[in-house]
């Protein structure tokens, strides 16, 4: 009985979000009614969503056949503030940048200033790797598909030098290993989306924050659309980042990445990202009756440049990567979308071309709710026969996940041996440490007694140590959402610090569940050092 009372519940739920089909025409009068009927159920289905994850804002918005048809915020801007969500409320587009980059160098293209092909060496001289054949013909089209083969450097949590500029980051990549052969494969990287914002600027003479409002945010009309946090200080609607830490979630800072900015630092609300969407629909490249990219050069960032495995090669739809887009299919038509995620902001965005249609999905906090928002919508207009619950869905998977996670959290805490202390007094460990890569660490002695460890001399990335067990200490990052990591000392045979180890997580598995675990991390050995070096 219980069984078929809960059916009944969801079938009256999926009704609710998929009425029956409403006629529609050509014109646009009929479309807007046949999308505001077809998501109808939408703000239940949000708020049922959001109340399970602890969403606390998110904004949806529709465009299809030219036009924006819904828009929507929910929940509110920041935490307890009671200030709502609306349709105009900014948030951080995060990787959803990529794409955005990359149209700003079809728009050059498409002036004769350079090519896809170009060498990266043909606008930025300086521009050297670890491997001298690789530097000479790394071409702009490999920094863009992600087959260049440098990866991640710290992960999401951690800005690589924050407070340095592209040409001095470069300088210490410069000697960074490849992870994978030079177009071997796919190897996802900011830092190259870092570098492709710097050709903007040689190749333009303008810089890529300038670039970006007067080339592509002014002409879509995009006023809520700026490349900075610093931009957001003096705006009202805007939205605050949030995190889930140690069970609950909490508004957290925002934290500047302008030094990549073009691989992830745009802030804008999504009736602004629905024009964006609406230059690659309809006839592509093309706004409200202008020309700004040719269609060639629009659809080449659409190409697949890079086919990534599936289960079934003979039968499953390809999947891959363009130039600043993922590539895939569903329902049999073909999709380009894009997620993004930085500190406590991000966003989904979806191109359904043969339908015409656009759905982009923002949130104030890390979940994995927002492909359920846009499926749910596509499963609406599509008019899908077998209506799917994808909340439950993904909350199912994030709820395992996250359980098992925390179970593997715990294990690696249960090993933690008691009743030990450092090889030597803190003082000991104190001192400045360097590594090619990862530049300098330096460790002090709190006046508290404590240890403390700074990176790169930023005030930012401060961290207190606490004994783990033997030469192994937990780092606590004073900003808590970017959670700890586990530092260890190394000596010599005469019993003198010699090597500090950092950790560094480049993807954690969930980070509502901490740092670690995770499957993909770096352990940076930084050497101990006499002054400053």
């Amino acid at each position: 009985m219980q069984q078929k009372t809960s059916a009944f519940f969801l079938l009256i739920l999926l009704l609710g979000l998929f009425p029956p089909a409403a006629a529609y025409g050509e014109n646009h009068e009929n479309l807007q009614e046949f999308v505001q009927q077809k998501l109808a159920g939408l703000p239940a289905f949000m708020e049922r969503g959001m109340a399970d994850y602890g969403i606390p804002g998110m904004a949806v918005a529709v465009v299809m056949e030219g036009e924006l048809v819904y828009a929507k915020g929910f929940g509110e801007r920041k935490l307890g503030s009671g200030e709502a969500v609306d349709e105009r409320t900014v948030f951080g587009m995060a990787s959803l940048t990529k794409a955005m980059t990359t149209a700003a160098i079809a728009m050059l293209v498409d002036e004769g200033k350079m090519a896809w092909d170009d060498r990266v060496r043909d606008h930025l001289p300086w521009f050297t790797l670890s491997d001298p054949w690789v530097s000479e013909h790394i071409t702009v089209r490999d920094l863009l598909s992600h087959r260049v083969g440098i990866g991640r450097l710290t992960g999401n949590r951690l800005r690589f030098m924050p407070g340095r500029d592209p040409e001095t980051i470069m300088d210490f990549v410069r000697h960074m290993p490849f992870e994978q052969t030079f177009r071997a494969g796919y190897v996802y990287s900011n830092i190259m989306y870092m570098v492709a914002g710097q050709i903007i600027e040689a190749v333009s003479g303008s810089s890529w924050d300038d670039f970006m409002s007067e080339r592509l945010f002014l002409p879509l009309q995009m006023t809520t659309a700026s490349t900075s946090i610093n931009q957001l200080d003096n705006l009202d609607n805007a939205a605050w980042p949030h995190q889930e830490i140690f069970g609950e979630v909490v508004v957290i800072p925002r934290r500047n990445f302008d030094n990549v900015g073009p691989a992830a630092s745009v802030n804008a609300s999504v009736t602004d990202m629905a024009r964006w969407m609406l230059l690659h629909l309809g006839e592509p490249g093309t706004y409200n009756g202008q020309q700004l990219i040719s269609k060639e050069n629009i659809l080449e960032t659409h190409q697949p440049h890079q086919v990534f495995p599936i289960d079934d090669p003979l039968r499953d739809p390809l999947t891959g990567y363009g130039l600043g887009w993922g590539l895939r299919e569903y329902k049999g038509y073909r999709v380009s979308q894009h997620s993004g995620a930085t500190d406590g902001m991000t966003s989904f965005l979806l191109l359904m071309p043969e339908k015409d249609l656009g759905i982009i999905v923002a949130s104030n906090l890390y979940c994995s709710f927002r492909p359920a928002v846009i499926y749910t919508i596509l499963d609406a207009i599509l008019e899908t026969e077998e209506a799917k619950d994808w909340h439950a869905y993904y909350f199912d998977q994030f709820t395992t996940l996250k359980t098992e996670t925390l179970e593997s959290r715990q294990a690696i805490e249960d090993q933690r041996q008691s009743g030990t202390s450092p090889s030597l007094p803190l003082e000991a460990y104190a001192g400045n440490y360097k590594h090619q890569v990862y530049d300098n660490a330096e460790i002090r002695l709190h006046e508290d007694g404590h240890l403390v460890m700074q990176l790169w001399n930023d005030e930012e990335m401060i961290a207190d140590l606490e004994h783990w067990h033997f030469d192994t200490f937990r780092a606590h990052w004073r900003n808590r959402s970017m959670r700890e990591k586990f530092v260890t000392f190394d000596l010599d045979s005469l019993g003198t610090v010699k090597q500090l180890n950092v950790q560094f997580t480049l993807r954690q598995i969930l980070i509502s569940a901490g740092i670690y675990p995770s499957d993909y991390y770096r352990i940076v050995p930084y050497r101990k050092v006499e002054g400053k070096e």
